[in-house]
């Protein structure tokens, strides 16, 4: 079902099996897979794909040329650059930025809840940064620009720009 009040471009594909609320725009050339739910005042812009199975909650933005695999959420106010690529699996929280040309890997999880319940928002995310499979990214922290996340690593703390960090808890991988 698609609301009345959804704005769709030009050559958009969009399987019949999904969901798409009011006040919902949707740029051209995307492709929209099945069973996917995608909450009121979401923006998807030009040349994005986002596959089966994946729901978008309300506020959220996600860029031109986009790449969304399959059983990814967003729990909404999220803002998602261009040309970004959110892998299998993926949680985005509610309140998370992710810059242009990052690589999201499998499985990778935002928080933005502390342990009082408090929201205090997701992880802001610097342009071109690649995030390795099963990463957990605690809540309120910036990570800079071309920064490289290992695959498993928890990241608790704001890393500087072009640095690599691993392990739990994450720190600077520095090379012997």
């Amino acid at each position: 079902m698609i609301s009345e009040n959804a704005k769709i471009g030009n050559n958009v594909t969009i399987h019949p099996s999904t969901v798409i609320e009011a006040d919902v725009v949707i740029g051209d050339d995307v492709t929209i897979g099945a069973f996917c739910i995608i909450k009121s005042n979401v923006e998807v812009g030009s040349g994005s794909v986002i596959m089966n199975y994946v729901e978008i909650r309300s506020h959220t933005i996600i860029g031109k040329n986009c790449y969304i695999d399959s059983r990814v959420s967003t729990s909404g106010e999220c803002e998602i650059g261009d040309s970004v690529t959110l892998r299998y699996d993926t949680i985005i929280a509610r309140g998370c930025k992710i810059g242009s040309n990052c690589y999201i890997s499998p499985r990778v999880m935002t928080n933005n809840l502390d342990s009082g319940k408090n929201s205090i928002g997701g992880a802001h995310i610097g342009e071109g940064c690649f995030i390795g499979t099963n990463v957990v990214l605690h809540h309120g922290i910036t990570i800079g620009s071309k920064v490289t996340i290992g695959a498993m690593a928890f990241v608790s703390k704001d890393v500087p720009e072009n640095e690599t960090w691993i392990g739990i808890p994450a720190k600077p991988y520095k090379k012997k």
